[in-house]
């Protein structure tokens, strides 16, 4: 599993990435994370919701009442157009740290 000291920074794009084509909650966001990363990385509820709350504040995404749930509400997420120009200049941002740190990162297979 990969360190969330690692992650917190990246948690937002991760968010805002899987907001982009359909509105959607928490639980259901952290299932899908934990699939695509095939378990490499469990987002902790209280990571998740202080992203929110942050993303929220920054006008980021939006939040709204959906559906019941076994009697509850559930809050839904969606992304609002300030909130995809912040992913894709994220986007932008992680290409040029990738490039940054590979020159940093030595690949010790086979030596």
């Amino acid at each position: 599993m990969i360190s969330s000291d690692i992650m917190r920074g990246y948690n937002d794009i991760i968010l805002l990435s899987l907001l982009l084509n359909q509105a959607s909650y928490g639980y259901e966001l952290s299932r899908q994370i934990r699939e695509r990363t095939e378990g490499l990385y469990s987002i902790k509820e209280t990571t998740l919701y202080s992203a929110f709350e942050r993303l929220l504040r920054n006008g980021y995404i939006v939040s709204f009442f959906g559906e019941e749930s076994f009697g509850k509400r559930r809050t839904y997420y969606r992304i609002t157009p300030e909130g995809r120009a912040y992913y894709f200049e994220k986007c932008e941002e992680w290409e040029l740290t990738k490039t940054v740190i590979s020159q940093f990162v030595i690949n010790q297979r086979g030596k």
